[in-house]
C-alpha cells in the first residue's frame, strides 16, 4: 500500500470538466453544507490530511480533490487547459458529480487564488469562501508575470516557471529534495531566500536590498539535502508527497502558474468585488511568500469578511499549525453554517 493510501480515506473518482479527477471524501454525504478543500504548489489533497480527520470527527462533510495536473487526476497537455475557467470550472463539475448546489470552498496557496476566483465566476454555486494564507487581490493594473518580472528579475520563481520544461526538469530531477526544501519551517524558508519577510510578491513599488528575490530555482540547486534540520513531514508524510510527483512530474502543476497573463487578460470584465457570502481569511505570520500585509484593505472589496492570525506558523499553515488550522474553520462554520 502506497504512503498515500496508508494515511488517506479510500480515493474516489469523477469525470469532471474533461478531466478525470480524483477526490477524497469524509462525513457524512448530503447533510449540512460540504467543504471543498483546494490544494496550492507543491500540493495535493494530502495536504488537507489533518482538515478531513477533523471535519469527520465534527459530522462535517468535507471532499479533497488532485486538482488537474496533480496527484490522481489527470494532467492535460495544453498549458492553457490550466487557465482560470478550466480550475474554476473543475470545481463546479465537482459539485455537480456531488449533486450539490453549493458549497463552502476552503483554499491554500494557488487554490486560495482559485477559490477567490469562484465568486466572481460562478457565484451561483459559492456558499462561502476561506482564504488560507492567500488573501483576496486584486487586478492589478498591469500583466502580472510584467510586473513580477520588473520588480524581482528573471530567477524570481514564478518568472523562472514561465519557460517551458525548465523549471519542470529542475524540480523532477530530485523529487525527494525538492519536497524536503520546499516543506520546512519559516526560518529555514527565509534563510534560503534570504532576508525580507513580510514584503509579500506586490506588483507595485520597487525592490529594497532586503526583498527577497524568491529564486527558489537556485535556493533549492545550492541547498543541502543531507541538512534534515527544520523539516515539517514525518517520513510517510514525505513520502506521500514525493511518490505523487514522482509519478506526475511537475509540469502540470507549473502549467497553472503559465497562464497567469491569460488569467490576467479574461479577468477584466470580472467583478471586483466579493458581496452577499460570508469570507473568512486566515493569515500566518511568518508566511515570507504570502505575507499578513497582502490581506491589508481586503475589508474594502468584501461586504462580509473575518480575518484571523496564526502565529508562528510559516507557510504550510494547515501541515505547520493544524489544531489551529481546524479549531478557526469549523467554529466559522458552526456560527455561519450551523448542521
Amino acid at each position: 500500500m502506497s504512503a498515500l493510501a496508508r494515511q488517506m480515506p479510500p480515493v474516489q473518482h469523477a469525470a469532471v470538466n474533461g478531466v478525470d479527477m480524483a477526490y477524497y471524501e469524509v462525513g457524512p454525504r448530503g447533510k449540512g453544507v460540504p467543504i471543498v478543500f483546494c490544494h496550492g504548489f507543491p500540493e495535493v489533497a494530502f495536504s488537507w490530511r489533518h482538515q478531513l480527520k477533523a471535519c469527520e470527527a465534527a459530522g462535517r462533510w468535507a471532499i479533497a480533490p488532485d486538482q488537474r495536473g496533480y496527484g490522481l487526476t489527470s494532467a492535460p497537455e495544453a498549458i492553457t487547459d490550466y487557465d482560470m475557467e478550466h480550475l474554476t470550472g473543475d470545481l463546479v463539475g465537482l459539485l455537480d458529480h456531488l449533486g450539490v448546489e453549493k458549497a463552502v470552498f476552503v483554499g491554500h496557496d494557488w487554490g486560495g487564488i482559485v477559490v477567490w476566483a469562484m465568486p466572481l465566476m460562478h457565484p451561483d454555486r459559492v456558499a462561502g469562501i476561506v482564504g488560507l494564507n492567500t488573501p483576496f487581490m486584486r487586478r492589478p493594473p498591469m500583466d502580472p508575470i510584467a510586473g513580477m518580472r520588473m520588480m524581482f528579475g528573471e530567477d524570481m520563481y514564478i518568472v523562472w516557471f514561465q519557460k517551458p520544461g525548465v523549471a519542470d526538469a529542475a524540480l523532477g530531477a530530485d523529487v525527494d529534495k525538492t519536497m524536503r526544501f520546499f516543506m520546512r519551517t519559516p526560518a529555514a524558508v527565509e534563510a534560503a531566500i534570504g532576508d525580507g519577510a513580510g514584503s509579500g510578491l506586490t506588483l507595485s513599488g520597487q525592490p529594497t536590498p532586503e526583498t527577497p528575490t524568491f529564486a527558489f530555482g537556485d535556493a533549492l540547486k545550492a541547498w543541502d539535502k543531507s541538512d534534515t534540520a527544520h523539516q515539517l513531514l514525518s517520513p510517510d508524510e514525505l513520502a506521500a508527497f514525493v511518490e505523487s510527483f514522482e509519478r506526475t512530474g511537475f509540469t502540470g502543476a507549473i502549467n497553472w502558474y503559465r497562464n497567469f497573463t491569460r488569467n490576467w487578460e479574461k479577468s477584466a470584465t470580472l467583478p471586483t468585488r466579493v458581496d452577499g457570502i460570508p469570507c473568512l481569511m486566515i493569515m500566518a505570520e511568518k508566511d515570507v511568500v504570502l505575507s499578513p500585509a497582502m490581506a491589508d484593505g481586503m475589508e474594502e472589496v468584501i461586504g462580509d469578511l473575518e480575518k484571523v492570525l496564526v502565529r508562528e506558523s510559516g507557510h504550510w499553515t494547515q501541515q505547520e499549525k493544524p489544531d489551529e488550522v481546524n479549531r478557526l474553520i469549523l467554529d466559522w462554520m458552526d456560527r455561519r453554517f450551523p448542521q
